[in-house]
């Protein structure tokens, strides 16, 4: 898998573990989201915890362990379903703070939407990657300044853009 952040192709820090290995004791890892409440019950705080959810996922099925996690990720079973951005807009608005990412057949064009969701990352099977160079996603991030959802980008959506211009 490639994992993309700011347009680029990064070194994934996270490992994902099946759920037949063991949890180990420190590093970062990834877990299912029916591990979850046993790793929250085993890993200490040397062991920085992830999770993979379906994007089908009541975010009030993760409240309680999102201070304790530094990664939530979120899959996208097909580019076409798109559930997986409101729950990563509900899950910033209940206060996470740590990585998001989106995990899947995601396209570039679909970059500036994952990032005004508020996913950090993205990771793609590696044949897409192939298809799509760190090129196209850096493109697909710049290719627009604003949009008409609020975001998590800070480059403001444009009806505020029209709301300030009116009031000037």
């Amino acid at each position: 898998m490639a994992l993309i952040s700011d347009g680029r192709f990064v070194e994934d820090a996270w490992r994902r573990l099946a759920d037949e290995e063991a949890l180990p004791k420190a590093g970062k890892v990834i877990v299912s989201f029916p591990r979850l409440e046993h790793a929250l019950e085993v890993l200490g705080p040397m062991s920085s915890l992830g999770v993979i959810v379906p994007n089908t996922t009541e975010p009030s099925a993760l409240v309680e362990a999102l201070p304790r996690l530094g990664l939530v990720s979120i899959s996208f079973p097909g580019f076409a379903d798109g559930r997986g951005f409101s729950l990563a807009r509900l899950l910033r608005r209940a206060g996470f703070k740590g990585e998001l990412r989106a995990s899947g057949r995601l396209v570039a064009d679909q970059y500036s939407h994952v990032v005004g969701s508020g996913f950090d990352t993205i990771e793609i099977p590696d044949d897409l990657a192939e298809r799509q160079d760190e090129e196209q996603w850096r493109a697909a991030l710049n290719a627009y300044s604003m949009s008409y959802q609020r975001g998590y980008t800070g480059r403001g959506s444009i009806l505020e853009a029209r709301r300030r211009a009116a009031r000037s």
